[in-house]
């Protein structure tokens, strides 16, 4: 059956019933206002955004082509205490890339881009390939090369400033001052020990790349950088080059496997002069050694020998145990303690507590260490700094060793007394020393120029003790003590030698080290010089014929160098002067 369905007249076929909305009239009118809401939200956005407070949008489109770079603080320069140059900064460009530009670069390009930074094209592709947004290509690059390949105009290829550290003085003073990596941080020497000073604070400037990455326009400055403050040090490039040059021709003449040198300012604790061998140049580190990276006068350590002697002699008439010319028999030569026996390298009979400095008796030592209890004499050593960091604040330096006093059997406070069972570096030696240079003072040393001269230090001796050892020094480097090659014409000098075999793995070897340790000129003290030289195999390995000459040639030109008086008479000249 067909059901017809009749359209009821009047009506228009739009208003039929079948097509009128279901949807009850609250909701509709609530969806047109959601509709109506979300549009005046998006209005009222829009308006905030680009009227009111366009600050968001502004950053969005500075992104896309303004950049804030970095720029280079100047490193701080290093100088010594007359303001030459040891280390300066010198202006360089690192040559860095997009690599996703770079890679349109031509084959010839290429190769020629290469060959200016003296690369292969194969490493210069490996940095391109990259698929980071930027890679370094070659850092530190001269200026000269860098205005070659800026003309060049590479897609991709930018430049930024930045410095390379420059040492004048090379070699001579390498162990001092060291030497910084190729982001300009310290690595060694005083460039480490002063980094944060030395560094400064970099700054940025805001930019203007085009969609290339190419800067073409400077905007302007946000923060300026901060250079690194200068370092004046103690050191003068005089007196270094003489030590130096000197230490160099010892472990040469006496084919030495090392040495080191210190020269230090009695008056105000200095270091004028720090030298090592071997050495290396802090400015091609290419075939760079541990070897030659050492601070030997300040990280390593060994027996000192004799040179203690003279310690132990000044506690014996500090605390009145004997006299200047009280009499000790060191005859036959040779002595007993407990199941150990020592012995003088030359047999000797009855002894001045001066001649047994001057002739370096180890019988009349010991026998003058032995009328103390272990205690005491662990209190002088450690008074005088051994056993602890001399806290000059160089990186690597060492304390030493100094056992304490409760372990100390007879044996081992006699040969302690003559520099046996006791190791020390070069610097504490030296600044040891400083208590007889300073009437009974011992000084702090400093590698940095110090405006206060001359400094007070701690008291260890009495003058009167102090000026009686200083004449047995002066005897020992005398014609009868065991230097005489440690004199110096036209000055008074005095010090004492030391002669130690190494110890290798726990074991004494049949190696040296030699040393002498001075104070000149004996009338008014103003240097102490000591020098060590490091297994001499030239013949002889005593202190007095190794390290005495050293001692005399950096004694004497240091002295001439600062121009102190002469307080001795020159040698008489030998032969007739020739006229032409």
């Amino acid at each position: 059956m067909v059901v017809r369905r009749r359209v009821q007249r009047g009506h228009r076929f739009t208003e039929s019933p079948l097509l009128q909305l279901a949807l009850q009239g609250w909701r509709s009118r609530m969806v047109g206002l959601l509709l109506m809401g979300a549009f005046l939200a998006l209005v009222a956005r829009g308006f905030y955004l680009q009227v009111i407070n366009n600050d968001f949008l502004q950053e969005k489109g500075d992104s896309r082509y303004r950049r804030d770079i970095e720029v280079s603080a100047s490193r701080g320069k290093i100088t010594d205490r007359n303001g030459d140059m040891l280390a300066v900064s010198t202006p360089m460009k690192s040559i860095w890339a997009i690599p996703g530009d770079a890679r349109t670069i031509s084959s010839d390009q290429k190769r020629q881009l290469a060959a200016l930074l003296d690369m292969s094209v194969r490493e210069l592709d490996g940095k391109l390939a990259s698929e980071k947004t930027f890679t370094f290509v070659k850092r530190q690059v001269p200026p000269e090369t860098a205005e070659r390949i800026a003309a060049m105009k590479l897609p991709g290829v930018h430049q930024e400033r930045e410095y390379r550290r420059y040492y004048p003085a090379g070699d001579m003073t390498a162990h001092i001052v060291g030497f910084t990596g190729v982001d300009d941080k310290g690595l060694e020497g005083v460039e480490l020990a002063y980094q944060s000073a030395l560094l400064g604070r970099a700054g940025s400037r805001t930019v203007i790349r085009d969609r290339r990455g190419n800067i073409v326009e400077d905007v302007g400055s946000i923060r300026p950088p901060q250079d690194g403050k200068e370092i004046r040090l103690a050191l003068d490039s005089k007196v270094q080059y003489i030590a130096y040059s000197q230490l160099k021709a010892a472990v040469e003449t006496n084919k030495a496997k090392a040495g080191g040198a210190i020269v230090v300012d009695a008056r105000n604790g200095e270091i004028l002069a720090l030298a090592n061998w071997p050495t290396y140049n802090p400015n091609n580190r290419q075939t760079l050694t541990g070897a030659q990276l050492r601070n030997r006068a300040l990280t390593d350590t060994f027996e000192p020998g004799s040179v203690m002697k003279p310690f132990t002699a000044a506690l014996s008439l500090e605390r009145g145990k004997v006299r200047y010319d009280t009499i000790i028999n060191c005859a036959p030569g040779r002595m007993t303690i407990g199941t150990a026996t020592i012995s003088d390298a030359h047999p000797h009979g009855a002894l001045t507590v001066a001649q047994v400095i001057q002739k370096s008796s180890n019988i009349g030592t010991a026998k003058l260490a032995l009328s103390f209890q272990p205690k005491e004499m662990w209190e002088l050593y450690d008074a005088l700094g051994f056993g602890q960091s001399p806290n000059l604040g160089f990186p690597g330096e060492v304390n030493g060793r100094l056992r304490p006093w409760k372990n100390w059997r007879p044996i081992e406070q006699a040969t302690m007394s003559y520099g046996h069972g006791i190791s020390v570096s070069l610097v504490q030696l030296a600044r040891a020393y400083t208590v007889f240079a300073r009437d009974g003072e011992l000084l702090p040393l400093s590698l940095l120029r110090l405006d206060e001269t001359p400094v007070h230090g701690r008291r260890i001796f009495s003058p009167q003790t102090v000026r009686e050892v200083r004449s047995m020094l002066e005897m020992a480097a005398g014609p009868e003590g065991t230097a005489p090659k440690a004199r110096v014409p036209g000055y008074r000098v005095g010090g004492k030698t030391g002669t130690a075999y190494k110890l290798e793995n726990g074991v004494y070897a049949r190696k040296y080290i030699a040393s002498f340790v001075g104070v000149a000129p004996m009338s008014d003290p103003r240097l102490v010089v000591a020098v060590m030289i490091d297994e001499p195999s030239g013949g002889s390995h005593y202190g007095g014929d190794v390290a005495g000459p050293a001692f005399s040639q950096i004694t004497g030109g240091a002295l001439r160098t600062l121009g102190v008086p002469l307080d001795a008479p020159l040698p008489a000249a030998t032969g007739k002067d020739k006229t032409l």
